[in-house]
């Protein structure tokens, strides 16, 4: 697997800082005037449906965005202090657009026009956040693709300074594309640029700019296995959706599609199989959320890919074990690690376990809104030392370049699948190298794993607590078992035991945020200490037919 570059930075630098005062003056604002247009060519509308309901609540003034609900009735909070970037940029980008449209009616209407009118008139120049290159071009996405809806027979004060916003925002994100922070935004701005070139009269310079930065984009951000750089479930959907969007947008117009967008495309659509659980939805690595199964056959019909998933996505550091009707997705890869607050997402060698529509073991994902404070947000199942994550931007940053920090091979067999993963992450730290050993029967009935901490060569290793946490899918009914273990009832009645060597289990209350808010769950706790030489942990997950007739805990003997 290609080692990812470690995003973002700790501060504004020189930079940075001397482009807002640069964008803030009244000689940008004067820079950014131009030719006034007078209409907006034809684009294809948005392909994604909106809801109706979601179209209510923001005409009754509850703007819900990111798990935040702020209520302001009669006036747009479009600058808020007390919520998070990410509530703004969901609130600027306007893709709230399209649940309008699904609302339908003039007074739907009227009344997202009135919001467009009001943030065109607030936000005339340039502004830290609103026009924050990826915002913006979000933003113009949304415009351009509802043109019709938001422009057409429109009052002409109305459309005139619409209009005017509209080439005024483009001719900033001309400029400002290349400095949208890395990974996903970088492809959102450029693609404001496609649309810009292809809403806005004589836009075929910026059409074509945008065109050379999106094909740029994809060629750094998208590995060779189609995986996006994030490893994150849900931002190969979105990245994936805008692709087909513009793509169909560029058709319409009587465009070609350029060869790396469509092979984006062609190569990211089995990525998206590979993420999926057997109920459909995604898997939670990387802090990314469920998504419905719905919306993501949608997303894979549009897409016009045919291509199955791989087994194995080495460039994105995935693994994928089916047989018969269980899925058990496999991290082993390199974590995207910015921050320690990106700790939650950084689960090397964690997996997630699914038997036909029932999740059993679930990533923890990531809750929204307020009240995640104190919720596990951790990666599941991977193993922790002295209540560390593994890979942290420290480890990172000593790791040799020619020294894989994670590896993994696979065999399989009449059997059934064996993985074996290690990584260094707790060497510099502990003297401790981390190998997990996973077994999927060809029944696919019993999962099986060993983990072991190892002495790391002339390290010396430290006696240290470790834990490895079981997050269990809502619904999946957890019992101690007296010498250890759990029996398990899933909510189709099949139960299944959960056995144990080398450390202490205990059930205990957990959280659940794949949908993005947290529901309440179980989780299977192991802990143990090294013992200053290997330390060996064993534990499996076995169907046991007795155990759907007979919820009492029984004794029993690992493997």
């Amino acid at each position: 697997m290609q080692r990812p570059q470690i995003l973002g930075s700790l501060g504004e630098g020189t930079n940075a800082a001397m482009k807002r005062l640069f964008y803030g003056s009244r000689f940008y604002a004067y820079l950014l005037k131009g030719r006034h247009p007078h209409g907006l060519e034809t684009v294809s509308s948005d392909p994604w449906p909106g809801e109706a309901d979601t179209a209510d609540a923001l005409f009754q003034g509850r703007y819900g965005f990111q798990g935040w609900e702020t209520v302001s009735p009669g006036l747009v909070p479009w600058i808020r202090d007390d919520r998070p970037l990410a509530w703004h940029a969901e609130l600027h980008g306007f893709t709230w657009v399209r649940h309008f449209t699904a609302r339908g009616g003039d007074a739907a209407q009227r009344h997202v026009r009135a919001m467009v009118n009001d943030w065109a008139g607030t936000f005339t120049d340039w502004h830290p956040l609103a026009w924050r290159a990826d915002i913006l071009g979000r933003r113009i996405v949304s415009w351009v693709s509802h043109g019709q809806y938001l422009i057409h027979h429109a009052e002409l004060t109305y459309r005139s300074r619409v209009l005017d916003s509209l080439a005024r925002q483009a001719r900033h994100l001309s400029r400002a594309a290349a400095g949208a922070p890395a990974g996903q935004p970088r492809i959102t701005a450029a693609l404001g640029l496609v649309y810009a070139g292809l809403g806005l009269p004589d836009g075929r310079r910026r059409l074509s700019h945008g065109l050379n930065r999106l094909e740029s984009e994809l060629a750094n951000q998208i590995l060779g296995d189609g995986g996006h750089v994030s490893r994150n479930p849900g931002i190969q959907m979105a990245i994936l959706r805008d692709l087909i969007a513009v793509r169909a947008a560029l058709a319409s117009a009587g465009r070609d599609v350029p060869v790396g967008l469509q092979n984006a495309i062609d190569r990211m659509a089995p990525m998206l199989r590979f993420y999926r659980h057997g109920d459909g939805a995604l898997a939670l690595f990387g802090g990314g959320g469920e998504t419905s199964e719905g919306a993501v056959d949608l997303t894979l019909a549009r897409s016009g890919s045919a291509g199955k998933p791989l087994d194995s996505a080495p460039h994105s550091g995935f693994e994928r074990m089916t047989c018969r009707k269980a899925v058990v997705l496999f991290d082993a890869g390199y974590p995207i690690v910015r921050s320690a607050t990106d700790a939650g997402s950084a689960g090397s060698l964690a997996f997630e376990f699914s038997i036909g529509r029932r999740r059993m073991v679930a990533g923890a994902g990531r809750c929204l809104g307020p009240d995640r404070d104190g919720l596990d947000d951790g990666a599941c199942s991977a193993l922790t030392v002295d209540g560390a994550v593994a890979i942290t931007p420290d480890v990172l940053r000593r790791q040799p370049a020619d020294r894989p920090i994670v590896t993994c091979t696979r065999n399989e067999g009449d059997d059934g699948i064996w993985l074996d993963a290690e990584h260094g992450g707790y060497v510099s730290r502990y003297g401790l190298r981390h190998c997990r050993r996973l077994y999927l029967n060809a029944g696919g009935d019993d999962l099986r794993g060993e983990d072991r901490l190892e002495p790391a060569g002339n390290k010396r290793s430290k006696d240290v607590p470790f834990a490895i946490v079981f997050y269990l899918a809502p619904g999946v009914q957890a019992v101690p078992v007296q010498g250890g273990g759990a029996l398990l009832r899933l909510e189709d009645g099949s139960g299944w035991r959960v056995r144990v060597g080398g450390g202490e289990m205990s059930v205990e209350d957990g959280h659940y945020c794949g949908k993005g808010w947290p529901e309440r769950a179980s989780k299977l706790v192991l802990r143990g200490r090294t013992a200053g030489k290997e330390t060996v942990i064993k534990w499996a997950f076995r169907r046991d037919e007795q155990a759907d007739e007979t919820p009492e805990p029984v004794e029993g003997t690992l493997l």
